[in-house]
């Protein structure tokens, strides 16, 4: 596994030039994939250090499965290679956002769509807008 290192103190956590992410306690970071030219969000995922590194190599998204427990390079079957243009974190370093270029049909939904996020709440049930 790919090790990152650890901020000093909270002014480097916050302020620091150093990537120092910081994975909860099983070893993972939320990664939220946004269309870098529409500022769409397209879907939101798990990072490991080793996807993480490897996302930061490629320069294409590389995420952790948790229903299956494994590295799983997004497109590698479906053709839906996210091409990352910029990677930022947040204040405190636990969640990464990867503005990316869907490759493919610029789908980036297994279901089909777009968007994971297709279906909207309305009088407490969900509708499909695409």
């Amino acid at each position: 596994m790919t090790a990152f290192p650890t901020a000093a103190d909270k002014a480097a956590l916050e302020r620091g030039t150093v990537l120092a992410p910081r994975f909860d306690a099983n070893g993972l970071i939320a990664a939220i994939a946004q269309h870098a030219d529409t500022g769409e969000i397209l879907m939101v995922a798990w990072m490991n250090a080793e996807a993480l590194a490897r996302t930061l190599a490629e320069g294409e998204a590389v995420y952790w499965s948790r229903s299956r427990g494994e590295i799983w390079k997004k497109g590698e079957t479906s053709g839906q290679v996210q091409t990352v243009t910029e990677v930022r974190v947040d204040c405190d370093q636990d969640a990464v956002l990867l503005k990316v270029l869907p490759q493919g049909d610029g789908g980036a939904c297994h279901v089909g769509f777009r968007s994971c996020f297709y279906r909207v709440v309305e009088d407490g049930a969900l509708v499909e807008r695409p």
